[in-house]
């Protein structure tokens, strides 16, 4: 690091983007599996949200830094 220049902050552990990818993707995972299974309309009703919230949440992480 030169003298004048500021020091780069590193981010947090659990705030970079091979974990917080990986949740977004199993997040988005869940919400297909809620959409196709059978059993619940409950399920069924929050898929849709799930899905657009990992969706959102992908978009978001992917520009962290590794």
């Amino acid at each position: 690091m030169r003298p004048g220049q500021p020091a780069r902050k590193r981010w947090p552990r659990w705030a970079r983007r091979g974990l917080l990818e990986n949740v977004a993707i199993g997040l988005i995972a869940l919400g297909v599996l809620m959409l196709v299974q059978p059993v619940s309309i409950t399920l069924y009703s929050y898929s849709f949200v799930t899905v657009l919230a990992g969706t959102l949440m992908f978009t978001i992480v992917s520009k962290f830094p590794e």
